[in-house]
């Protein structure tokens, strides 16, 4: 049999129950389809709760303290220890990094990527930067930037809006909302057909439509949504009613003193822990439910093209995001912390020829996906890397016994039971019990009846750094 075509669909900001086969509060038919042809992973953990670490890692299988890229901008808030070679690394994945990528392209597949990948600065003008996502392993390529920086950076995308009359309404959109209200719910000023997310959807769509090579192809898929503002256009602005959306969790009683970590930085910034009025957090989750269920309408036509190919029986198709929104969970908006609303993501994968319909409840890192589309592609990874094909996991085997996540310097270790967050002097500022406290809100840090247990995470915490060291350059 020939190799399988590659759809791999990417999301920013999503979470995990963002779902309607993981949540019962947006509607997303075509990602349950591929759900019931595939296997759905119930706990994906994102390596780091922000954008360019997470797709560092997703693209290379390293961690932020294997690269040094431990937030997407190098702030008064970063890690010390990072020096001058470290903050290059936040910037901009080199081209000549090691990344499954490149071993796709290399095993015969033409390759494209449509939308984001925020593996390098996002400033300036996207288009001068082709060269390097070529070298990175793609061929074919249309790059945006996110939702916040699109008002600034010029892209295809931007050209085509500022062509039509349609930009200069987008950045006073923008700047009123981040001058105001960052978390106000309303309707995209773009019109349905030019919203990014569509954009993207729709190149995608058409770029597939011509796709005349001999080659198989590996079309990447990387929507800029549901990432923040709350900006869905209509209809879907309208789709949900406010008033159905879950509630928010809520915290439990005031926590024993413990240490603090980057979390408590965040709710003493407004930034991260508005002062919500009645209804706010509704509006946020319907508007971003309507954004979720845009993204999977263009899912929807995308994977009409294939079939209309004749091409599905041959296409492997995954499906994940970057991280998670908070959307008023804890009193907190965006992601940036180790909560489960900004740590855990969706993770879909239908591979041809699959017995569809499993779930499988084992841990899994976002970034395994990569050697996994390697793996059924009919390869494999020789470089070093930390991440672990998920084609065992497919056919029902446990994965992974606990999964790893860093940001800012502190590190965050779940397993089954337990999740355990110590801040950058490696001093735990969360703990959770995760069978008895699922939603989280009952922080034991610091209680010490929990010390041993706590004590036994961190010890596993530094095994995990340990392991996953490299031990040259390569």
């Amino acid at each position: 049999m020939s190799k399988p075509n590659i759809l791999f669909l990417m999301t920013d900001q999503q979470r995990w129950d963002a779902m309607s086969t993981s949540g019962d509060w947006v509607d997303t038919p075509h990602l349950d389809r591929i759900a019931a042809e595939g296997t759905r992973f119930t706990q994906c953990i994102t390596t780091t709760p922000i954008c360019v670490p997470a797709r560092m890692t997703l693209a290379t299988g390293r961690y932020p303290h294997n690269n040094g890229v431990w937030s997407n901008l190098h702030d008064a808030s970063t890690p010390r220890a990072l020096t001058s070679s470290a903050d290059a690394a936040i910037f901009a994945m080199s081209p000549d990094a090691n990344n499954w990528m490149r071993e796709i392209r290399d095993l015969g597949y033409r390759t494209s990527l449509f939308g984001k990948t925020h593996l390098h600065p996002h400033v300036g003008d996207l288009r001068d930067k082709e060269d390097l996502l070529h070298a990175w392993g793609l061929d074919d390529v249309d790059e945006i930037g996110g939702p916040r920086v699109s008002a600034g950076i010029k892209s295809h995308m931007t050209a085509m809006w500022e062509d039509k009359g349609l930009l200069e309404a987008y950045r006073a959109d923008f700047k009123e909302r981040f001058s105001n209200k960052p978390h106000v719910a309303r309707a995209s000023v773009l019109p349905l057909a030019d919203y990014a997310d569509v954009y993207v959807g729709q190149k995608a769509k058409h770029y597939l439509e011509s796709y005349n090579r001999d080659e198989p192809w590996f079309c990447w898929v990387s929507f800029g949504g549901p990432h923040e503002p709350w900006d869905a256009p209509e209809p879907y602005a309208s789709r949900y009613d406010p008033n159905t959306m879950p509630e928010p969790i809520v915290d439990g009683a005031d926590e024993p003193p413990r240490p603090e970590g980057y979390l408590d930085y965040a709710r003493k910034n407004r930034h991260w822990h508005p002062t919500f009025e009645e209804g706010d957090i509704g509006a946020m989750r319907a508007n971003y439910a309507g954004n979720v269920s845009l993204i999977d309408d263009q899912i929807g036509e995308v994977l009409a093209v294939i079939e209309a190919r004749g091409e599905m029986d041959n296409t492997l198709i995954a499906f994940t995001s970057d991280h998670g929104e908070m959307n008023g969970d804890h009193g907190l908006i965006y992601k940036m912390n180790f909560y489960d609303g900004a740590l855990r993501v969706p993770l879909v994968i239908r591979s041809p020829g699959e017995n569809g319909g499993r779930v499988n409840d084992s841990l899994v890192e976002m970034c395994d996906v990569g050697p996994t589309l390697v793996e059924l592609a009919g390869g494999t990874i020789e470089y070093r890397h930390f991440a672990r094909s998920l084609v065992g996991a497919m056919q029902g085997e446990s994965h992974r016994e606990d999964a790893l996540s860093e940001f800012m310097g502190e590190f965050m270790l779940i397993n089954d039971d337990w999740k355990i967050a110590v801040n950058r002097e490696g001093l735990p500022y969360l703990l959770f019990d995760r069978r008895n406290d699922p939603t989280e809100t009952r922080n034991l840090a610091g209680m010490a009846e929990y010390k041993a247990d706590a004590d036994g995470l961190r010890l596993r915490i530094l095994e995990r750094i340990s392991q996953s060291q490299l031990k040259a350059p390569d």
